[in-house]
């Protein structure tokens, strides 16, 4: 069923077109699992920012799903990127979508977000090259066989869906792992609490506002599970800024469960944008061993507490939102581009300057936000670095019911701050590319989503 319609926001920053919204009958429905190497080779395609790739810890994997009902085609991708943007992201979904044979809007390329991984935005290249800027900070050979890897094991999957007839839904608490990176002192000073926290003083803190629940969703049939995806809000890595590939924390408490289960297990991270293990990691190997203990126990758990029930209904729906770029002094497309090509400041701050620029330069087209409803459950799919409260703020939506987030689609936007982090400072809106009123059309936008 196709919706058309737009609406409008105050001030015109934004214009919703059509809604895509497709239902399946329970008794059509299949899936198929599929799983791709996109790991960079040595010293190829660097990892976040600049990083040459030295060792290769664990292969950086994706890991997805490929749905079907009603004659139509859907797709849940997992990444152990840090991220993809622009026209970068649109490859991977593009190609994914063609493997799939489904339109783009079927397809949410979710990246886990580690930071031993590539943060890659082609469109920054090109400005960087414009701009004679070395080193390479994507190699668009390797991004066009990644793209193409991932394709060919969905196409593969298509050959292999198999029915599915019910559907598990479980939410458990995660001890001592996530914690706001957003630290105010009884004197409103904003304090930053990295991923990685050496200070014994921030790490006695309070967590903060975090969401303390892993979600699980399990696909079955005849009470045997196919597939299972989780979803968690805090930043994922335990380390960064070394030459690793590594899925890290998420990654090993991942496998290991797929292995000891035999059952096929993906990972997304939810809105996460605020949210590191900064309470509980001080960059050591003891540390990522215990928050990987802790989150593989919460997964397993999950497992546990599934009971199934069976497969009513599955529908998709998909909203374009555009979201509004920010022009204030220091993050106008001139001061940008002017960063970016500024020999004297540190490469790593040029080339985020080109990626903010690149941002600038697509800010009218729209992203897609999606949403996945199974029975009376929905899997919610966001682009950026959606601050934690935009996941409560799904929740609060639908009360009693199950609401996974999975944020980090198109990263474009860098940060999805809400509007007084701004007037509070911090870490964040330093490096987001939206304005203050993105928080606005944010929720919005998620309410137009979440509508019955």
């Amino acid at each position: 069923m196709q919706v058309s319609r737009a609406i409008f926001v105050a001030l015109g920053l934004v214009i919703w077109g059509p809604t895509d919204s497709a239902t399946g009958t329970a008794s059509e429905a299949r899936l198929a699992t599929f799983v791709a190497d996109l790991t960079p080779p040595v010293d190829g395609h660097p990892l976040i920012w600049l990083t040459p790739v030295k060792v290769v810890e664990t292969p950086l994997l994706a890991k997805g799903i490929l749905l079907e009902a009603g004659g139509s085609r859907y797709v849940l991708c997992s990444i152990d990127w840090c991220g993809l943007a622009n026209s970068s992201y649109r490859l991977f979904v593009d190609k994914t979508a063609a493997a799939a044979s489904c339109p783009p809007e079927h397809v949410f390329v979710h990246t886990v977000h580690q930071h031993t991984a590539p943060y890659t935005d082609g469109d920054a290249q090109r400005l960087l090259n414009a701009a004679g800027f070395e080193p390479l900070y994507v190699d668009f050979k390797f991004l066009e066989e990644a793209a193409g890897r991932l394709a060919q094991a969905v196409k593969q999957a298509v050959a292999q869906l198999e029915p599915f007839d019910q559907v598990g839904f479980a939410a458990v608490p995660v001890a001592e792992v996530a914690s706001n990176r957003r630290v105010k002192t009884p004197e409103g000073k904003m304090l930053v609490r990295y991923s990685s926290c050496k200070d014994p003083n921030l790490r006695a803190m309070p967590e903060g506002l975090i969401d303390p629940l892993l979600r699980t969703v399990t696909l079955a049939r005849d009470g045997k599970p196919l597939v299972r995806l989780h979803f968690y809000a805090t930043h994922p890595q335990s380390f960064y800024g070394d030459p690793r590939a590594s899925y890290d924390v998420p990654g090993f408490a991942r496998e290991r469960l797929e292995k000891e289960e035999a059952v096929f297990q993906i990972y997304f991270t939810g809105c996460a944008g605020n949210i590191t293990m900064g309470k509980y990691n001080d960059g050591s190997r003891e540390a990522r061993d215990a928050l990987t203990e802790r989150l593989y126990k919460a997964m397993a758990e999950a497992c546990r507490q599934t009971r199934y029930e069976s497969l009513k209904s599955l529908r998709w729906k998909s909203l374009p939102v555009v979201l509004p770029a920010r022009s204030d002094p220091g993050y106008s497309p001139v001061d940008m581009e002017a960063r970016m090509k500024n020999p004297a400041l540190n490469p790593v701050q040029r080339v985020r300057a080109a990626c903010h620029l690149a941002f600038h330069n697509r800010a009218s087209q729209p992203f897609n936000f999606c949403a996945l409803f199974i029975n009376d459950g929905v899997i919610v799919g966001l682009p950026g670095e959606s601050f934690v409260e935009y996941q409560l703020y799904a929740q609060s939506l639908r009360p009693g019911k199950f609401v996974a987030v999975a944020a980090y689609g198109d990263i474009a936007t860098g940060y999805i701050c809400t509007e007084v982090a701004f007037s509070e400072g911090g870490y964040e809106p330093t490096e987001s590319a939206l304005a203050p009123e993105a928080e606005s059309v944010m929720k919005e936008a998620l309410a137009q989503l979440l509508k019955d």
